[in-house]
């Protein structure tokens, strides 16, 4: 690779695609390699969960005289964060200033926060952001918000989300996550109030979306869609994916269902999410022997990534889905992520 502008662009490109494979085989043929080279591979192992990858880079980066820089920490935290490892993240986190002489940012309080957080790890993460250096912004409180759902935890829910309204008091993003957090408490009549208020100030929650992309064409689903031109031949398609789910022994998680309705009901409005109609359409119309590559314009539930990792072990068929948050390559049954994002 003769210009490294070029390279830098093309690395880039590739992490950004979540084609990791390519952006490490790019990175190597590289004669020269800056800090933004460096970051761009971590940051995308970091996207996928590949922490020992995102940590041997970084390892390598220093080994070679090549200094860290606020970018690198925040990518490298990340890979921490994603793959749930606390004692690594805060000693990378104290090492910044001390070891490299890059003083911690707000993203890299985000990080440390979110990283507590998933592991409901609340009271450490409140003195965190208690002791930290920097006024804490919406991001933190954002991540606290929705720590505070996966673990069913109303009270750090409902403090972060004050804190949010408090910065703004129309962030969409706030009323989501707390009613999301209220209906996976079964705190339907707090769902409802809170659902009310929102239309009461003329705020609308984002629809969710996923769309596949073959070639020159790009098709996008909401959720229960019927219009696409092969709307038909999709739901056949779910139908069989459902049965052949069931025989190995497929139960829906209804925990993401968010609405006051009977299991049965629950289960219909599951299967019928963006991101499983994208699926369908992909096994369809994607080649035998090449990656279906999906996208979701919100957090993938927890029910739709069950069914990624059966369809790809039931179907043989490799798939990588990258919502807002990061890449998810199922194989063989199983995720980049080890069930942790």
């Amino acid at each position: 690779m003769g210009n490294v502008y070029i390279g830098t662009a093309l690395l880039h490109m590739y992490g950004s695609r979540g084609l990791v494979q390519d952006a490490r085989r790019l990175f190597w043929e590289m004669p020269e390699r800056p800090t933004q080279c460096w970051n761009t591979l971590i940051s995308g192992y970091a996207k996928y969960g590949y922490f020992k990858e995102a940590e041997d880079t970084f390892k390598q980066m220093v080994s070679v005289g090549q200094k860290p820089d606020y970018v690198t920490f925040v990518a490298l935290l990340s890979a921490c964060s994603h793959a749930g490892l606390v004692d690594k993240g805060i000693k990378y986190y104290d090492s910044m200033a001390s070891t490299f002489g890059v003083c911690p940012g707000i993203k890299h309080c985000v990080c440390i926060v979110d990283l507590l957080g998933r592991l409901g790890r609340f009271s450490e993460a409140e003195k965190f952001i208690e002791e930290m250096t920097v006024l804490p912004n919406d991001l933190i409180w954002r991540s606290l918000l929705s720590s505070s759902r996966t673990h069913k935890n109303l009270d750090i829910g409902r403090k972060a989300a004050k804190k949010l309204l408090e910065l703004d008091p129309f962030d969409d993003s706030a009323y989501v996550l707390l009613s999301n957090l209220y209906a996976t408490n079964a705190r339907w009549v707090d769902v409802d109030k809170l659902r009310s208020h929102m239309k009461t100030i003329k705020l609308n929650k984002r629809p969710a979306c996923s769309w596949l992309k073959l070639k020159n064409e790009v098709s996008t689903f909401g959720i229960g869609d019927r219009s696409h031109i092969h709307a038909e031949k999709i739901y056949a398609k779910l139908d069989e994916i459902l049965l052949k789910l069931r025989e190995v022994g497929y139960i829906a998680d209804t925990s993401s269902a968010l609405h006051d309705t009977d299991e049965e009901q629950k289960e219909q409005n599951l299967w019928s999410h963006s991101e499983k109609l994208a699926l369908a359409y992909g096994l369809i119309v994607v080649p035998e022997g090449s990656t279906i590559r999906i996208f979701k314009n919100l957090r993938v539930c927890a029910d739709c990534h069950l069914v990624f990792k059966l369809v790809s072990m039931v179907f043989h068929r490799e798939i990588v889905l990258r919502d807002p948050y990061r890449f998810h390559q199922f194989k063989g049954g199983l995720c980049s992520c080890s069930d942790f994002w």
